[in-house]
């Protein structure tokens, strides 16, 4: 009966309650939206660096992650391989020998992270191959190499030029190599690009003087579910002489963003929430004194204060409800298409590269904040509605009924 005479109630003033499910409406569409493209540039974020060079596992020679040096790089990658071949089809892995060095040109130097790979191993792994915009990416031909149109930029060089790479060797003393330019990649992140150059790990080990050297295996698992589990299992095949490493603790700060954001979204929730309860407020308090002849009545043929409390928290439930049902629709009207095809912030290129993040950025909705939004939405509703129902409950049934 309550719920009955408060639905009435509802449509009885039409104009008012729509407004008032119209901000509701807004307030779940802004809430959700802007929490799935935040989650959805934080996640590309991590992906992006994970797929480009990070990988989802590493493994060094211990010590190597706190001081990344040739001295501690593997000399025996026998016990590695053999353990990661023990995963079977589980993995997929390839090694590098990483260091830092000089790439010069007869016009400009710069300072780059020299990194000798497999180039067939390296494309299961990384996707740096997906962004070659002009040449081909590596083969195995020894001086060949890639650098980023940025790189070139700075170094005025194109396809088919020479450059010089120089980096310190393992006995101390100063390799180098003439590199021809046989590629050019952009990736999602100007500053990956300004610091990296590819060439074969043959030619970087013998420019090194480290034979047989890698410092790195990159170990990507047929599932990301499944990283934590084979890097636990990797520790364990492996002798004490190895460190093991996922990307939560070779990139602390994006995952620690992440998690953060997990945490801090409920502020924005609040935010909402408590916009939601004083317009609940007022437009409540607002009925309720235009109605304050039909609560003299009720009281008058015996209806309790409680049901007059209830009636109105009911209808405050109702109008939540309905605003955040109609919210829900339409985001996910404009969230389906965009997680397809994603929001295009081409306008943005340069800011979103200078962190890390695509030009096209591809929302993500978590249940977690589908089950906070139909939860608190509609708790706010009711509890805005609390202080116009305690005022009319406090009403006297003569003096309401009095009043015009």
């Amino acid at each position: 009966m309550i719920s009955r005479i408060a639905w009435r109630n509802i449509l009885r003033n039409k104009r008012r309650s729509f407004i008032l499910i119209i901000s509701i409406m807004i307030g779940v569409i802004a809430l959700l939206l802007t929490d799935a493209v935040s989650i959805g540039m934080m996640q590309q974020m991590l992906t992006n660096q994970i797929g480009a060079d990070a990988g989802y596992i590493q493994i060094h020679k211990k010590g190597y992650h706190d001081d990344p040096a040739l001295k501690n790089s593997i000399a025996n990658t026998a016990p590695v391989r053999a353990a990661l071949t023990r995963d079977g089809g589980s993995t997929s892995f390839s090694e590098r020998l990483r260091t830092f060095g000089l790439v010069s040109s007869a016009y400009n130097s710069s300072g780059v992270s020299i990194v000798g790979i497999i180039p067939r191993e390296e494309e299961r792994i990384t996707t740096v191959h997906d962004y070659i915009v002009k040449g081909h990416y590596l083969s195995n031909n020894p001086g060949d190499v890639i650098v980023s149109t940025a790189t070139a930029e700075k170094l005025k060089v194109g396809l088919g030029d020479k450059v010089v790479i120089m980096a310190s060797r393992i006995g101390g003393s100063v390799g180098s190599e003439a590199c021809r330019v046989v590629g050019l990649f952009e990736t999602f992140d100007s500053g990956f690009d300004q610091t990296h150059v590819y060439i074969p790990l043959p030619t970087a080990q013998q420019m090194l003087g480290a034979a047989g050297r890698v410092t790195e295996f990159v170990v990507n698992p047929v599932s990301p579910k499944m990283t934590d589990t084979i890097a636990q299992r990797l520790r364990t095949g492996l002798s004490p002489d190895f460190e093991v490493l996922t990307y939560k603790e070779m990139l602390p700060l994006l995952v620690m963003q992440i998690q953060l954001y997990d945490q801090t979204i409920y502020i924005f929730y609040a935010i909402i929430a408590i916009a939601l309860i004083f317009g609940i407020i007022n437009t409540m308090l607002m009925a309720v004194m235009e109605r304050t002849h039909e609560f003299g009545v009720d009281m008058a043929i015996g209806m309790s204060n409680r049901r007059i409390f209830r009636m109105i928290l009911t209808e405050a439930f109702f109008l939540g409800s309905i605003g955040t049902i109609v919210g829900l629709v339409i985001s996910f009207t404009i969230y389906i298409p965009l997680s397809h095809t994603g929001w295009n912030l081409a306008m943005f290129s340069e800011s979103l590269k200078s962190i890390g993040a695509g030009t096209i950025i591809y929302p993500v909705m978590k249940a977690s904040s589908l089950i906070n939004t139909v939860v608190i939405i509609p708790l706010a509703a009711v509890a805005g509605s609390v202080y116009p129902a305690m005022r009319a409950t406090k009403l006297q049934p003569v003096e309401a009924i009095r009043s015009n």
